[in-house]
């Protein structure tokens, strides 16, 4: 299979160094940060097992159902996203890489998620939303960056809103974000029936302040959060510690 043949105009092909998995890009559209990567490799590692269906909100270029693709056993994987560009180079890719029996991706808002799949059938919701509040810095609310990084299209409120009503009782939910919109998270979290059960910051170095939380929640459960160890992304040699090797596949 000719990959190139999947490109369109200021796309790049990008290897993804798994399970000889690649994935589409556009730098001036939407390329994945770390963000993604560490979010599939802290879902795979704490999800049940039993974890054969899966809904990945916001889903951007497809990043996160293809890793867990190739991270989990999972059979039915959906992807959401509102950006009908960056979601047909997600359909490319889930293409390219012949994962059409597995996984699916859907052009919608997923606050209209329940018009488009089946409420409450997911063992499992995975989201890297958008970070920031409307109103912090300039934004342009037509920009394709923008709503990725800004709560234009979406709210955390609705990302919690829409994974509770997605998923099964006892449904697992795992999130990226930044550490200053956890007191957000915890509460918004608990409002819209989802526990957190979970938690692990990341640090660029032993010296800093952590630069993204991971978060694990369970539909329904009982309250008890258990914070984990670190995630350090850099030792001090400025290579990636051993931790971050494991999660990158290398």
């Amino acid at each position: 299979m000719n990959k190139a043949s999947f490109l369109k105009e200021g796309e790049r092909l990008d290897d993804l160094q798994r399970n000889g998995l690649f994935i589409i890009q556009h730098p001036e559209k939407f390329c994945f940060g770390m963000d993604a990567v560490l979010l599939s490799g802290f879902a795979a590692e704490h999800a049940s097992a039993s974890c054969d269906s899966v809904l990945d909100l916001c889903t951007g270029n497809g990043i996160i159902p293809i890793l867990l693709s190739a991270k989990t056993t999972a059979s039915h994987i959906i992807g959401m996203e509102i950006q009908a560009d960056i979601a047909d180079m997600a359909v490319r890719s889930v293409e390219m890489n012949s994962l059409g029996d597995r996984l699916k991706i859907l052009t919608c808002d997923i606050k209209e998620a329940a018009d488009h799949a089946d409420a409450a059938s997911f063992d499992m919701i995975t989201v890297n939303p958008p970070y920031f509040k409307v109103g912090h810095g300039i934004i342009n609310p037509e920009d394709t960056k923008t709503i990725s990084r800004h709560e234009v299209a979406c709210t955390l409120k609705d990302v919690l809103k829409t994974a509770c009503t997605m998923l099964i009782p006892g449904g697992y939910f795992y999130m990226v974000h930044k550490p200053h919109r956890l007191g957000d998270i915890i509460y918004q979290m608990r409002e819209e029936g989802i526990e957190p059960k979970r938690l692990k910051t990341v640090h660029p170095d032993l010296r800093s302040e952590p630069s993204m939380v991971l978060v694990e929640g369970r539909k329904g459960a009982a309250a008890e959060l258990r914070i984990e160890a670190p995630l350090i992304i850099y030792g001090p040699d400025g290579r990636y510690t051993e931790e971050m090797y494991t999660i990158y596949g290398y």
